[in-house]
């Protein structure tokens, strides 16, 4: 018997991907359109919710609760299961160096906060959730994400401004990975736990070493460099945007990794894309307009959430 998954966000970095991974896994998709869809109807007779609904951070503590108490509704009438892309923000500005399934959830901060209230929400609803948590993300499509908007906007001449120490690790996740170790999990849905959460690996790289894997990746030279924060802070009074990525500042200061060992019991079919791989598709769009504009102004930028991120 088939089964069907309703994807909420379908056209955004995540929704996009699950919807792919689930097809290819045999689910039917069920992609909800908010300007003719009920949420509740349209959640009748899926067996898994797929919330990628991200609203732009300066709406999210406006939006946030509102869609989760919705979501939470046609969830318990549906009887349907519901996946939720996580982000690092629960963990606080002084997250420890290795994140994992255990990690505490500390984040005091405004967004961190939002999201530990937001998962909580879930598992006090007593709604079947699985929460799939990630570093930033890598899209093969050009996608508003840290990586396309600033970090490889030049990349195609040989620029990487990378926002933080050159020296500290990052986490990232490649968004189609990701999202196959979603499809992963949830063909084994009803052996999971009412509420499960899970740490995805992808890789860990420093400012530096992410500049070596594209050279290596593209075979060409490309020259690392620190973003300055200075233009943010100075369209802070101006620019609502800016108040929230400067929140997030903290997580291009402090190193971190992900630990992946629970899914990887969890999934052990799955296999990552070599990183060069990942590069090379993450990169695609971006080289292939070198004159492009898209990601040369902070102003241009929507919510850059990727680990965030999802949407």
């Amino acid at each position: 018997m088939t089964r069907t998954a309703l994807i909420l966000g379908a056209n955004g970095r995540f929704g996009r991907n699950i919807a792919e991974a689930l097809a290819r896994h045999g689910w039917n998709i069920r992609r909800f359109d908010r300007s003719k869809d009920r949420l509740t109807e349209a959640a009748m007779g899926a067996e898994v919710i797929v919330n990628a609904w991200n609203p732009a951070y300066p709406d999210w503590a406006a939006q946030v609760p509102v869609l989760t108490r919705q979501v939470i509704a046609a969830a318990k009438a549906s009887s349907a299961a519901v996946l939720i892309p996580g982000n690092i923000y629960v963990y606080g500005e002084d997250l420890p160096p290795v994140l994992s399934p255990d990690t505490p959830h500390k984040a005091t901060h405004p967004l961190g906060l939002i999201r530990r209230r937001m998962e909580a929400a879930y598992r006090d609803a007593g709604v079947k959730t699985i929460i799939l948590r990630s570093g930033d993300y890598l899209d093969t499509e050009a996608s508003g994400n840290w990586f396309d908007k600033i970090i490889a906007a030049k990349i195609g001449k040989g620029r990487l401004s990378y926002p933080g120490p050159l020296d500290h690790e990052h986490a990232w996740a490649f968004l189609p990975d990701v999202a196959e170790a979603g499809a992963q999990l949830l063909d084994d849905l009803v052996d999971l736990p009412p509420f499960s959460e899970f740490t995805f690996e992808g890789y860990t790289l420093t400012g530096a070493e992410m500049g070596q894997a594209l050279e290596a990746a593209l075979g060409r030279p490309v020259r690392a460099a620190e973003m300055s924060w200075l233009p943010l802070y100075l369209a802070r009074p101006l620019w609502k945007l800016a108040k929230p990525l400067i929140e997030m500042r903290y997580l291009w200061q402090r190193p971190h990794r992900v630990d992946g060992k629970a899914l990887a019991a969890r999934v052990p079919g799955f296999t990552a894309t070599p990183l060069h791989d990942a590069l090379r598709q993450a990169t695609g769009p971006l080289c292939q307009n070198r004159t492009s504009t898209q990601t040369s102004r902070w102003s241009e930028a929507s919510s850059t959430a990727s680990s965030s991120g999802p949407s």
